[in-house]
């Protein structure tokens, strides 16, 4: 198999600390989560932001918008408008940073699609996607554990009809309740755009909005075949707490030792 970048997140404050974790865990990369308080309000803040990122020389760095509340696709229309105007200044500030993929998100931190508009959505959403592209950024949409992005026919039609690339976090999709009730399997979730997958999540299952670590391969290793399969090859372990993270690190690297060992015996 091609062995895939392997990044945490960026969980740690100090970005000094957080690059000496990375390269002595053995880590390629750090997905970086921006927050909404996280985003710079003048040049100066802007400024620093971009020194600080800069510190993570060495390590790719891919970013990732948690933004509870804010879509583009909200029935309130001043509501969708500043959404998109957050988003479009993300995708700038990750353009100087000389980024090339972003992860959003649809309805997160809502416990149901009311509220949101199907139409605007589909429409903001493409808008979005060609903005970025125009930065030379990627925009993919991130699979959540409720709402129209967790059931996978309707995934699939949100990144056919806006172009998005796909961030398939493998946690969301194991307690999503299409899944949970067999209706679909997690391939559903990628299939036919298996091409547009450019980033996967890698933990157990979230509970209670939290990760959870798998406790030994056999947790994941299904899960794992499928991205194995796929031509993504940026494996982020979304856990933020260092000993769960190094658990999941270790399960990840046991995997990949497995599947070599079956190439070279074949």
């Amino acid at each position: 198999m091609n062995l895939p970048s392997i990044a945490m997140c960026n969980f740690i404050a100090d970005t000094a600390d957080l690059r000496k974790m990375a390269i002595r865990s053995g880590f390629s990369g750090v997905d970086w989560t921006f927050k909404r308080e996280d985003l710079p309000r003048n040049q100066t803040e802007e400024s620093r932001l971009l020194r600080n990122i800069s510190m993570l020389n060495g390590l790719e760095v891919r970013y990732h918008c948690a933004f509870k509340g804010v879509d583009v696709g909200d029935e309130d229309e001043r509501k969708a408008d500043a959404a998109m105007e957050i988003f479009q200044k993300v995708c700038r500030v990750v353009s100087r940073l000389e980024g090339a993929y972003m992860t959003v998100h649809l309805g997160l931190g809502r416990k149901s699609s009311d509220g949101l508009s199907w139409e605007r959505t589909v429409s903001a959403l493409a808008e979005l996607v060609g903005y970025a592209k125009s930065l030379g950024i990627e925009l993919c949409l991130e699979n959540l554990a409720s709402g129209w992005s967790s059931r996978p026919h309707l995934f699939e039609k949100l990144v056919r009809k806006t172009g998005a690339g796909i961030t398939l976090d493998i946690g969301h999709a194991r307690v999503c309740q299409a899944v949970q009730c067999r209706l679909f399997e997690l391939e559903d979730f990628v299939m036919p755009n298996a091409e547009r997958v450019f980033n996967a999540h890698i933990y157990h299952e979230e509970i209670d909005d939290r990760h959870v670590a798998p406790e030994c391969v056999e947790n994941i290793r299904s899960r794992l075949d499928l991205l194995s399969r796929l031509s993504c090859n940026w494996w982020v372990l979304e856990l933020r707490e260092e000993a769960a993270l190094m658990k999941t690190l270790e399960i990840v690297r046991e995997y990949m030792e497995s599947r070599e060992n079956e190439a070279r015996c074949s």
